[in-house]
């Protein structure tokens, strides 16, 4: 039987919607994009501060280069390539595609400049917007959407970046200034029992999600219990203080090395005062402030954060037994919240206190990346994509350690509880921090 016009009709107009929905999309980031990179000068755009960070300039062009290496190449008809040289040039890591420029020298690629970058994001955006507008390929469509999600992580690669690098200037140049953000008492700590049992955790229904999140599994999790908030930078001076970086007790073996071979004392971007009556300040992206001790600790490594736990289970009969969570306990905590907090789109780009007391769990979204005690590596049944794109998450599951829950600097339609980010166990110019939990 042939469908009736109605019917017809019917799949048609979901697939505009679709369509509809997707270029709005890319509109929105895109532009979100422009606008993060409006404060600097071409001057901070083109420098990069140590290999592990990336120019403004990089992130803008290699955002670019996905679009139409993964994009436009294999599905716009008469495909012809803006620049040949920026095939290499703006490649990271997808060995599948070519050989990449190597990371630690893309500071030195001054040209082409950044109007000219400008302008090849300009006539990549026409194209992607002809390629939504017309294709029903769904394929094209998927890579679409998966670019728009690699552009908002490069936005928060974007601001962690330029964070780092305008902290290296004698200056100490703000990126925007809005300080004092608020200034509220801090809630009390307080440990909130979960259950436990049979949880299911990873992606599923509807929706954008990485291959990393996937299969959705089941895991049976002991009865433990969760921090209702994130550690403050109060907490973390009194770790200070009480010699947190100078005792081996609370580091592990790797940790310990690592405290002694860079001479640390405290987390990233502080200033430690000359006399222990005063606070510390803090480098932000909006200049060099005080150091609010309501606000969630940021910038610290997995080591940092387990030490601290170890430390706080020692020393606090209230923190006994304070361990990081696992994954899948932060996971199955935060899947009946909604994604709400202090996420990039408040532009407040700093951790913020918990403004109001609740029952709950409070900022399991925003403010800071929370480290949990878990290995990042494949769910059971995982399999990546097909292609050089396959080499996106896969490759990277050794050696890392997963994070949850988001930062001030994540775009919120970016986010959802089964997000999983991960980075080495050193790393600490993320906006990085944590929550406490413990076993019943």
């Amino acid at each position: 039987m042939n469908p009736t016009p109605q019917t017809a009709a019917a799949p048609r107009a979901q697939a505009d919607a679709q369509r509809s929905a997707l270029a709005r999309h890319h509109t929105a980031v895109r532009e979100r994009s422009r606008a993060l990179a409006a404060p600097l000068s071409p001057e901070d755009c083109q420098a990069q501060s140590m290999p592990d960070a990336s120019p403004t300039k990089w992130h803008l062009a290699h955002t670019t280069w996905f679009f139409e290496t993964f994009v436009l190449e294999r599905f716009e008809p008469g495909f012809k390539t803006f620049d040949p040289a920026f095939r290499a040039l703006y490649n990271s890591y997808y060995n599948g595609v070519g050989e990449p420029f190597p990371r630690a020298q893309r500071g030195l690629v001054t040209r082409p400049d950044l109007a000219g970058v400008w302008r090849w994001r300009a006539q990549v955006d026409e194209r992607i917007a002809r390629l939504i507008e017309r294709s029903d390929n769904p394929e094209a469509l998927r890579l679409i959407e998966l670019g728009l999600h690699h552009e908002q992580q490069h936005q928060e690669l974007l601001l962690t970046d330029i964070k780092h690098l305008l902290s290296l200037n004698p200056l100490r140049p703000a990126y925007q200034r809005h300080w004092p953000l608020v200034s509220v008492s801090t809630v009390a700590p307080r440990w909130l029992e979960q259950a436990g049992g049979l949880v299911e955790i990873g992606h599923a229904g509807a929706g954008f999600a990485f291959d990393n999140e996937t299969p959705r599994h089941r895991q049976w999790l002991e009865p433990h219990a969760l921090m209702n908030r994130l550690v403050t930078h109060g907490e973390w001076w009194a770790f200070v203080q009480d010699g947190g970086y100078t005792d081996p007790r609370w580091w592990l073996a790797a940790g310990w090395d690592w405290v002694r071979a860079h001479g640390l004392r405290a987390p990233l971007y502080w200033t430690l005062p000359s006399t222990g009556a005063a606070l510390p300040t803090v480098f932000t992206l909006h200049g060099e402030v005080p150091l609010d001790p309501h606000t969630p600790v940021v910038h610290v490594s997995y080591f940092e954060a387990d030490a601290f736990a170890r430390w706080a289970a020692a020393t606090h009969a209230d923190w006994a037994g304070a361990r990081l969570p696992t994954e899948a306990e932060w996971e199955a905590a935060a899947a009946p919240l909604p994604v709400q907090g202090n996420l990039q789109d408040g532009d407040a780009l700093h951790p913020l206190p918990v403004r109001t007391a609740g029952e709950g769990l409070r900022q399991m979204y925003g403010d800071v990346w929370e480290w949990t005690s878990s290995s990042y590596g494949a769910y059971p049944g995982y399999q990546p994509a097909e292609g050089a794109v396959g080499e996106y998450n896969g490759k990277f599951m050794v050696n890392q350690t997963v994070l949850r829950g988001g930062s001030c600097a994540t775009p919120a339609s970016h986010l959802r509880a089964s997000y999983r980010n991960f980075f080495p166990t050193d790393a600490r110019w993320q906006f990085s921090g944590l929550r406490l939990a413990r076993s019943l």
